[in-house]
């Protein structure tokens, strides 16, 4: 899991390298949470910056920030809107007014909407929920695992067509031979986590969009800040694609300059550590700043920018390719559904939990890659970490 958005990214990745192996550190803790304090903070903040320096470059008038924290609060807000509204548009939000419960409207958002006086939407910023953050890791991790159990069975079979003496495109195997050979070279590569013996690949485990923002806007406008950042001297376009079907939009993976005197200074003069007084680091170590946290912090982020026109958008959330539908595919589309790339949502949501829960030094994960658990076990691990009865035993 290597989070491009945040600039302690490599310590990051190294402690769930560690941790998939089963061999976490006593430290780890108190440094996952350190990292999700400063580097939450830092993606917030510069994303606050970027909308506050892009959306003037596509609408020449003021614009308000709104902190939401439900899908609910931005469907109703793209119903309040009565700019570049089609036919389309009007039928989509009077079919979610007439059953809005049906919309996911409690799906939780970390986001902020951008409107103007009239409140007519521009845009919006969010940061990605750590439960989608460990589901994308998920489908990443299964992908490049899944290639590494066909490789180890594909020489499982080159080994047996030696044996026979023949080449490999001769040999016949029966279905079930076949089965038996995946679920021998996946024992084989959960063997290898255990024994330290895996090679993690930082590429297919990239994730660049933890921190996104959408700018809204009609064609020839959106082009004009693609032709801004074109030549940004700080912001530097590493990704691009064309979204074209039920779900239409360019999107932009940019790699962005952070301002480290702007984080600080914000961090301290809103009081902003009151925020994190429940995360087990004292209260006088929190309100020194972030000064000591940002040492060896990357110069750069990377934030997924979407453009994409009113319409489009509208769409996206009530229409054909709603958000949470897409989601509930890629849960149930994955090629790979077995034990460890489970084991990997497992271990990163509970990662995460570390991070944000009141402990900062706790016993190893009793989830390892190679074992096989429920989602109870899970649970039960989580509500440890808030203090809470492990288990809920009627007797």
């Amino acid at each position: 899991m290597y989070l491009t958005s945040f600039v302690h990214r490599q310590d990051l990745f190294e402690i769930a390298e560690r941790w998939f192996c089963g061999r976490p550190r006593r430290t780890d803790a108190l440094r996952l949470t350190q990292i999700l304090i400063c580097d939450g903070f830092i993606v917030g903040v510069t994303l606050e910056s970027i909308a506050r320096s892009f959306l003037p470059i596509v609408y020449e008038r003021t614009f308000y920030e709104k902190r939401i924290r439900t899908k609910g609060e931005l469907r109703d807000a793209i119903c309040r809107c009565t700019s570049d509204v089609t036919p389309r548009v009007l039928e989509l939000c009077r079919r979610y007014q007439e059953t809005p419960d049906f919309y996911y409207r409690e799906a939780p958002i970390n986001g902020v909407m951008c409107v103007d006086e009239h409140d007519q939407l521009l845009g919006l910023y969010r940061i990605k929920r750590p439960k989608r953050i460990a589901e994308k890791a998920n489908r990443h991790f299964a992908a490049w695992l899944f290639k590494a159990v066909q490789n180890k069975a594909r020489r499982m079979a080159e080994d047996r067509a030696q044996e026979w003496g023949i080449p490999i495109e001769y040999l016949v195997t029966p279905e079930k031979e076949m089965e038996k050979e995946f679920v021998e070279a996946e024992r084989s590569i959960a063997r290898s986590f255990l024994d330290g013996r895996i090679e993690f690949d930082r590429a297919p485990l990239t994730i660049n969009d933890v921190g996104g923002i959408k700018v809204l806007g009609e064609p020839e406008k959106v082009a004009r800040l693609e032709s801004f950042l074109e030549s940004h001297p700080n912001i530097r376009i590493v990704e691009r694609e064309e979204l074209r079907g039920h779900y239409q939009a360019t999107n932009l993976i940019l790699d962005v300059e952070w301002d480290p005197e702007l984080v600080c200074r914000r961090y301290r003069d809103s009081r902003s550590w009151e925020n994190y007084l429940n995360r087990g680091i004292p209260e006088d170590t929190l309100k020194e700043g972030l000064e000591p946290l940002i040492e060896n912090a990357a110069p750069t982020i990377c934030i997924e920018l979407i453009l994409s026109t009113f319409p489009d958008m509208v769409e996206s959330e009530l229409g054909n390719s709603i958000h949470e539908e897409r989601i509930i595919q890629q849960r149930d589309n994955r090629e790979y559904k077995g034990c460890l790339p489970m084991n990997v949502e497992f271990l990163l949501e509970y990662l995460f939990s570390v991070g944000f829960s009141p402990e900062v030094d706790i016993e190893p994960p009793t989830i390892k890659l190679w074992g096989r658990y429920l989602p109870d076990t899970l649970v039960s691990q989580i509500r440890r970490l808030y203090r809470l009865p492990e288990y809920d035993f009627f007797y």
